[in-house]
């Protein structure tokens, strides 16, 4: 990609690498975290901590008592429910523009969706459902990924995360209605193999976002864009646009070049060859060929390639 990569800003659970806040007094590393670093501006932030519990503190919990889930010190007897509600209000108005959060997990503050809720009384767990604070950033940040270091060791759940934070990046830094009509050009089969109903409504909210003015139209499309790449790819998705790219340089292969890449697409959809597989090749006729639309495509390379090897690694 021939333009600079954007340094996304990402908030962070400031246990996972940062500061030793947890309700021990521990600190914990996290490879994927650290490897952003060199890529991605950091907010850093512990919820309990900045509540002034300390570190270390007795620990916090939810707990849910006549339909209504709390979040209580068991150990000093403390409700910090609406002390931390108001304190999520004040962080999602001052926190800036951002493009992401990655949270630590099971906590009863930033788990995304696995804080468990306990019964009154010292009972023992009966569901789990997002921290209070994750919750907060949800409702204020729709738009925007949040994932936890957990759920970050599944290989497509961190492309598809780190494919978004960066998209949303870019898109912070879109200032003219031509600028957007690039990006949208050079996003189109990214946002073709996440969901290709959602993309063709998005073309068409384009076509006409001339006629709102400029920060309306950013906002709506902003608002679609994200939304339509919230999910990962299907491998029927992704394959069908494999197809479509390579309709562009077909005409250019020989009748060998031709069957090698239909056999490759078949072996992609048994699962017998990564997507990435597909792609550099694909990517090196486009350079061959001098195929410029489909050299631009930014689903060659989403976000920075010193990253791909987190994407794609055995775990997960």
């Amino acid at each position: 990609m021939a333009t600079p990569w954007p340094r996304p800003r990402v908030v962070v659970s400031a246990c996972l690498g940062f500061e030793a806040v947890r309700y021990d007094g521990s600190l914990i590393p996290d490879e994927f975290v650290a490897a952003l670093r060199a890529h991605v501006d950091f907010v850093p932030i512990c919820p309990e901590f900045a509540l002034g519990l300390g570190s270390p503190r007795p620990p916090v919990r939810l707990v849910e008592s006549e339909g209504e889930v709390r979040l209580v010190q068991p150990g000093t007897g403390r409700d910090l429910t609406e002390a931390m509600a108001e304190f999520a209000g004040r962080f999602a108005t001052s926190v800036g523009d951002i493009d992401g959060f990655i949270l630590k997990n099971r906590s009863p503050t930033c788990g995304v969706k696995d804080a468990r809720v306990y019964a009154p009384n010292e009972g023992g767990p009966r569901r789990r459902q997002p921290g209070l604070f994750a919750a907060a950033m949800a409702k204020a940040f729709p738009d925007l990924p949040m994932e936890d270091e957990g759920r970050l060791t599944n290989r497509e759940l961190r492309a598809n995360f780190l494919t978004r934070v960066f998209a949303s990046a870019r898109l912070r830094d879109v200032r003219t209605f031509g600028e957007l009509v690039d990006l949208h050009t050079r996003y189109k089969f990214v946002l073709l193999a996440h969901n290709p109903r959602r993309a063709r409504e998005l073309g068409r909210g384009l076509a006409g976002a001339r006629s709102l003015p400029w920060h309306d139209a950013l906002a709506e499309y902003r608002r679609m864009f994200m939304a339509t790449l919230q999910h990962p790819p299907t491998l029927g998705r992704f394959a069908d646009v494999a197809a479509h790219l390579y309709g562009f340089v077909a005409d250019h292969l020989s009748a060998e070049e031709r069957a090698h890449f239909r056999a490759a697409l078949a072996a992609y959809r048994r699962r017998a060859l990564p997507a990435e597989a597909i792609l550099t090749l694909l990517r090196s006729w486009a350079v061959r060929f001098r195929v410029e639309y489909l050299s631009a495509q930014t689903l060659f390379e989403p976000y920075p390639p010193e990253l791909e090897s987190l994407s794609t690694s055995a775990r997960g």
